[in-house]
């Protein structure tokens, strides 16, 4: 046994002054302030300086800077087709919008505005990859345990702001000014300590894939901070007022009907589960507040039907659907000019930097934004980009159920409609698509929630040093020649 004086092993020591390893600890420490900067930015921006709300906008931009030096030090930044493309896509696009732009605007105000455009649609996202190749399944579970904790702070915080008057000082929207959207009797959207609604739509989101992770695994997480992020979630989910909130929460408890069908035994818990919801939700129902948020909610999905002259299933539907008829139209008609009218115009960071005041110049909607930016031909580019980066991420998270782990689909249910046809120009939408993306990827080198079964033994790969098998499933076989070098225990 080796005493307190005792000189640390060799490889111990090894790894301690590895630098490729300290890089991974420095990256490790960065995402984890991007998850904090994430989830205070929008505190940040309402009441603490709001007279800095536009440059807090851009607040977790040298973060991912600094993680990208870091990962190049490390040598874990992605270098793989994905990237390429992506890249490619966005040099082209940032030179058409210079040739588009030059005759109207100074080229000082096209670099800020094509700037903005660019860290909206292209700088994050290698964040994905590189949050797969360094996160630990005790980041994960870690990560896990800080967002069900913070759920129970951020419910009361939605039930202040869901008693308090539209123009209360908790209701304050970005930059200190003006009131939140409000949903149905006099009531507004509660957004926690976000900007907009948009930020608890996604944490809530997240929450339950974790929620429902730690439920079904058993030992995760202590019953006590389940049962109090239970009754959180479906407290804050009542009081958000949002349609929403509903649908992405739904989404992620839905994604449990292809790990039914793929590996039923990897709910074995599933029993005691809805027997322990149907009690919980009785107590929970039983309170005022959730009476009264019921009531407000209510009211918002008949009066969103109303309007349409539908039923309250199709006024979800039609909802979701519309998003996607306008850039149909768009690039039907022809409206967007063949190298589109300029990166970062349709934002409303853009439309500031050009106009003085915020607002959409273009469409509200992503697609739409994107095609009238970017043209038909980069735009649709980038648009297949990101679906097909969804639907490939998406069939490894389906692959991994086979093999017992529940986690990787959870999460991606929380943001793979996000990923597709999310507003990336609003930081908040864009942090947590890349930052759940991530995790779902690190997810899939999780060891399985149950016992594998003969067959998926026999088409398991023994792990191997160097490439990860996340990375082997959506990059292909590693081709580079074996390392010794003791650091490679990833």
């Amino acid at each position: 046994m080796r005493t307190a004086s005792s000189p640390p092993a060799p490889n111990t020591r090894m790894k301690i002054d590895n630098p490729e390893e300290k890089a991974r600890r420095r990256i490790r420490q960065l995402i984890w302030l991007y998850f904090w900067l994430l989830i205070i930015e929008g505190a940040l921006r309402k009441w603490v300086v709001p007279q800095l709300s536009n440059p807090l906008l851009l607040v977790r931009d040298p973060v991912v800077f600094a993680i990208y030096l870091y990962s190049l030090r490390a040598g874990v930044f992605p270098r793989n087709g994905w990237l390429i493309v992506l890249a490619s896509i966005a040099a082209l696009t940032l030179i058409a919008t210079f040739v588009q732009l030059l005759p109207y605007i100074p080229p000082k105000t096209i670099a800020l505005v094509a700037a903005y455009g660019f860290h909206a649609n292209y700088l994050h996202l290698p964040l994905i990859f590189v949050m797969a190749s360094v996160l630990r399944p005790e980041d994960l579970k870690k990560i896990g345990w800080w967002t069900l904790v913070l759920l129970v702070p951020m419910s009361i915080l939605m039930v202040a702001q869901f008693r308090a008057a539209p123009d209360a000082f908790l209701n304050r929207t970005a930059g200190g000014e003006g009131e939140m959207i409000t949903t149905a009797m006099g009531k507004v959207r509660t957004a926690g300590p976000f900007s907009f609604v948009v930020g608890i739509m996604a944490y809530f989101s997240l929450a339950t894939a974790y929620l429902v992770w730690g439920v079904l695994k058993e030992g995760v997480f202590r019953n006590w901070l389940l049962m109090a992020a239970a009754i959180a979630l479906v407290i804050g989910i009542v009081v958000s007022g949002s349609r929403s909130v509903v649908g992405a929460c739904a989404l992620v408890m839905a994604s449990l009907l292809i790990a039914l069908v793929l590996r039923p035994d990897t709910l074995n818990r599933f029993g005691q589960v809805i027997v322990a919801v149907v009690v919980l939700g009785f107590i929970v129902s039983q309170t005022p507040i959730f009476k009264e948020g019921l009531l407000v909610m209510t009211t918002r999905f008949n009066e969103a039907a109303e309007a349409t002259e539908q039923t309250v299933g199709a006024s979800l539907i039609t909802r979701l659907i519309a998003g996607f008829q306008e850039p149909l139209f768009i690039l039907g008609k022809g409206i967007a000019p063949p190298l589109g009218f300029g990166l970062g115009i349709g934002t409303n960071a853009g439309a500031k930097m050009l106009t003085h005041q915020a607002g959409f110049l273009l469409t509200e909607d992503e697609w739409a934004r994107i095609f009238l930016e970017s043209g038909p031909i980069l735009g649709v580019a980038y648009v297949l980009w990101r679906c097909f980066l969804a639907f490939r991420i998406g069939w490894l998270c389906v692959k991994s159920i086979l093999l017992g782990n529940l986690l990787p689909i959870l999460l991606f249910s929380s943001a793979f409609l996000s990923m597709i046809s999310g507003q990336f120009g609003q930081p908040t939408i864009l942090g947590f698509v890349v930052f759940v993306t991530g995790l779902a990827l690190a997810a899939l080198n999780l060891e399985g929630q149950t016992k594998s079964s003969p067959r998926d033994r026999q088409r398991t790969i023994a792990p191997v040093r160097g490439r990860s098998p996340y990375a082997a499933g959506l990059h292909g076989p590693d081709t580079r020649p074996p390392q010794d070098n003791g650091t490679v225990d990833r």
